[in-house]
């Protein structure tokens, strides 16, 4: 592998994890490096509950197969939404809740590391017998960058 081809490998970045609840309610955010403009906590409920409604649209105008192998339920809405300036990668879970990935537009492997997120997610929070379903979550530190080898871990 080319060093250039590497450094710019190596460049690209997440800037923001969001986690929403199967009602549209905000679980758990956190900005990692974002050149994008800051959110107040109270944007962040905004748009978490903007997302959730325009998924719901996308996903109620995906069109309908012709046959019956693939159920309604397992159609999903929005997927990926791509500027210029970010990339938003989105993971619906079986019980409902959404991954929400802000990362830069050239970013690889967005899939892989929302189902990262969701295998952190179910092991260290839904594992939790403290842990109040669909309750927003303060974990200071909760994901990090591991810097050895650039993983995104909890803890």
């Amino acid at each position: 592998m080319s060093k250039s081809l590497l450094t710019s490998t190596l460049q690209r970045v997440v800037y923001a994890l969001i986690i929403i609840n199967k009602a549209g309610g905000l679980i758990y955010n956190r900005d990692f490096s974002s050149p994008l403009s800051k959110l107040s906590s109270n944007d962040y409920l905004v748009l978490a509950g903007t997302f959730h409604g325009i998924h719901a649209i996308t996903r109620s105008l995906t069109p309908s197969p012709i046959t019956t192998v693939i159920p309604r339920s397992s159609m999903t809405g929005l997927e990926v939404l791509e500027t210029t300036n970010f990339r938003l990668t989105c993971s619906q879970t079986p019980t409902g809740v959404k991954f929400l990935l802000f990362t830069e537009p050239q970013q690889p492997n967005c899939d892989a590391i929302v189902g990262k997120l969701y295998e952190l997610y179910a092991d260290y929070v839904m594992k939790n017998p403290f842990y109040a379903l669909e309750m927003p979550r303060k974990m200071k530190g909760a994901v990090r960058k591991d810097e050895g080898d650039g993983i995104l871990a909890m803890g």
